[in-house]
């Protein structure tokens, strides 16, 4: 296992966007749209990460199941929902992590092709504190044709009041910017170093 990237839902694509320069100065860029689940996105480099901003497409077809993330259920401001993690067996971890992690699909965009575990109602185990579960199948990692933006993940906790039954479904996960936090209710916040100092999200 392997810390991808991070996952910021928004209502709209401009208003993460919006959200994500507000906060950490620079405005995600590139992306493009999931066609098979009606999404769309902007990403930002960050060194051998990246942060995607994820909204759902108003000129895409509504899919045949939910769309990941649980976007259709989304309301609010721009947060951090989720987080990716990539791994080189998707069959052999999926077969192994939490109830519900999801189905293996094949997907593309441009000239990137993945495998990603799609869960079947649209939500990722303890309340998105499982992460999504992905391969790439293209040599180079999105990463490589993002700017960089010089913000660096510092810090990624994830808050769950299971928290002890969550921790042994990402012991492969050897990252020591990630915490699992018992908490009262599920929450994930990160820690970013940026040129103005510390941000949280």
């Amino acid at each position: 296992m392997r810390l991808d990237h991070l996952v910021i839902s928004a209502a709209t694509l401009d208003e993460g966007c919006d959200w994500v320069e507000a906060h950490l100065g620079v405005r995600p860029a590139g992306g493009g749209r999931h066609v098979h689940m009606g999404t769309h996105n902007r990403l930002l480099g960050m060194g051998n990460l990246y942060l995607e901003v994820i909204a759902i497409d108003p000129a895409g077809e509504t899919p045949a199941q939910p769309r990941w993330f649980a976007l259709d259920d989304f309301s609010g401001l721009p947060r951090l929902t989720n987080w990716v993690v990539a791994v080189e067996n998707l069959r052999a971890e999926l077969a192994q992590a939490p109830a519900g992690a999801g189905e293996p699909w094949a997907l593309s965009r441009g000239d990137l092709r993945w495998h990603v575990g799609v869960p079947l109602d649209g939500r990722l185990p303890f309340d998105g504190g499982f992460p999504l579960l992905i391969h790439w199948d293209t040599p180079l990692h999105p990463t490589a044709q993002l700017a960089d933006s010089q913000i660096r993940l510092t810090r990624l906790e994830i808050d769950h009041p299971r928290a002890g039954a969550l921790r042994p479904a990402l012991a492969d996960l050897h990252d020591p910017r990630v915490a699992v936090i018992e908490g009262p209710a599920p929450r994930l916040r990160a820690e970013f170093a940026t040129p103005g100092g510390p941000v949280w999200l």
